[in-house]
């Protein structure tokens, strides 16, 4: 069945949403990819879809370019990147051409499209039309069968991110051997938490003088000088983000939910885990998916500063749990969480229509610290 990836947000955009999707093109299942010959395939709709000129008809142009690629590629169903606006163009289009379409939800575009009632009422059309419905956590996924009900039945299935796995070594270079270095990845943004990582800091520096913390992010909402008592690298590359993570002793975001603006999984703490390092994470949004307590890492309440403290103390004086946490956790990466193994996931749910609900159920184990 050839299907189509309408999206906004696409390599070399950068951030988790295109990463996902650059990855659901790069591991579609080979027999299915688009090629000279191929029956099967995917393809891609991006880049300048919408016009800003038009604020209540700005997705036209999307339309015009979906019926356009819809005929010449003969597409059967349409995997849409952002519910609003490029939802309704894949529902008007279901309605003018014999095809289905699905909906990938992240998290923020979910809590977005509840923002106003007419955004409400376009969000319930769409995802009740929709195929299949595929979110990246379980959180998200349950807030969409609260708001869907009956109409959920069947439909959805969770798919979380993968990981790819990539060897770097920075420590002995920075002359770093005799530290405890504590990392954070991800844009500046206050749902991050790394604001309370150095709220937290003078407590933990008091016990753990040796610990460094570094920070690896471009500005947005906040400012390198925000972060006393960090390094802060910006436009990192990709390999030199990954050696950070093999350098590190401990990874850290302790993610919040501020008004509906949360974490939809967290990919950077499955890349922690597969470099080995346990991380600390915080209670909120689509995290838990990513982070077990007592399995793979910490889970603490991001908006207290003594329980991130004392996560970081407890893992910085204790290089067994340290080990422990890192070892289960890169195994449970490499397992349970491989991009070809995601994909295929979402091939296979989208191509049988004997599905029921898969929201994940996953054992809880954890480990004593």
């Amino acid at each position: 069945m050839k299907t189509l990836l309408l999206t906004l947000e696409y390599p070399p955009f950068h951030g988790g949403v295109a990463n996902y999707y650059g990855n659901l093109v790069k591991y579609w299942p080979a027999s299915a990819k688009a090629s000279a010959g191929k029956p099967d395939g995917i393809f891609v709709l991006k880049d300048n879809l919408i016009n800003q000129a038009l604020p209540f008809l700005k997705w036209l142009p999307a339309y015009f370019a979906l019926r356009q690629k819809i005929k010449q590629e003969k597409i059967e169903q349409v995997i849409v990147g952002q519910i609003l606006p490029l939802g309704l163009v894949a529902w008007l289009g279901s309605r003018f051409f014999k095809i289905k379409y699905s909906v990938i939800l992240h998290g923020l575009d979910f809590s977005f499209a509840l923002k106003s009632w007419r955004k409400t009422t376009a969000a319930k059309l769409i995802l009740n039309q929709a195929h299949k419905i595929i979110v990246i956590n379980n959180y998200t996924a349950g807030l969409v069968k609260a708001f869907l009900g009956a109409g959920a039945e069947g439909k959805i299935i969770v798919v979380n991110p993968g990981v790819d796995q990539k060897n770097f070594q920075l420590r002995k270079k920075n002359n770093l051997e005799n530290k405890i270095i504590l990392l954070s990845v991800g844009r500046l943004v206050k749902r991050k938490g790394f604001d309370k990582v150095t709220d937290a800091l003078p407590e933990v520096l008091r016990k753990i003088p040796n610990l460094v913390y570094v920070i690896i992010g471009n500005e947005a909402e906040l400012k390198n000088s925000q972060f006393k008592n960090a390094i802060v690298i910006n436009d990192a590359l990709d390999a030199e983000r990954d050696a950070w993570y093999q350098a590190c002793d401990i990874f850290i975001m302790p993610a919040r939910n501020i008004d509906g603006d949360y974490e939809g999984f967290g990919i950077v703490y499955l890349e922690a885990n597969l470099a080995g390092k346990p991380v600390i994470a915080g209670k909120s949004g689509g995290v838990p998916d990513a982070v077990i307590d007592g399995l793979n890492g910490l889970m603490v309440d991001p908006e207290d500063v003594g329980e991130i403290s004392q996560a970081i103390i407890k893992l910085a004086q204790n290089p067994d749990l340290r080990q422990k946490l890192g070892e289960r956790g890169r195994t449970r990466a490499i397992n349970e969480f491989n991009w070809e193994k995601q994909i295929n996931k979402i091939y296979q749910f989208l191509n049988n229509e004997h599905h029921s609900c898969h929201c994940e159920e996953r054992s809880d184990e954890a480990i004593s610290g």
